[in-house]
């Protein structure tokens, strides 16, 4: 498989059947909610850079940040085509690493906050 393929699967719509149009509608708000919250991410890290601009190291924070919405967005749909296309197929989903992504990288985001609130109030 190319790597545009992994990143990008084909169009899932094209294999299995029809499913309850519930399902896919399921789905597809799953998706709409990892691109808002991408874009959330990214409103956050950007309006960290800009407003909290006299705060020393603010930029590695809305880095962190962007990175996060980075993954979030960039997976968001190859996690939606695999679902689609297990439901088309009716085989279980496939596993999904994104969660425990968010949650450490939101945690580590709270960490370097913190630690860079901390080191400015010295």
């Amino acid at each position: 498989m190319r790597f545009i393929e992994f990143i990008f699967p084909p169009d899932p719509r094209s294999v299995g059947s029809d499913p309850d149009y519930r399902f896919t509608l399921a789905n597809e708000r799953t998706f709409l909610s990892w691109i808002r919250t991408s874009l959330a991410l990214v409103a956050g890290g950007l309006g960290a850079i800009v407003v909290l601009a006299d705060v020393a190291g603010i930029e590695i924070l809305g880095v962190l940040v962007l990175a996060l919405a980075f993954v979030a967005a960039g997976t968001a749909y190859r996690r939606w085509a695999m679902n689609e296309r297990a439901i088309r197929l009716d085989e279980p989903l496939p596993p999904s690493v994104l969660p425990q992504v968010m949650t450490v990288g939101v945690a580590l985001i709270g960490l370097v906050a913190v630690v860079l609130l901390i080191v400015d109030s010295r």
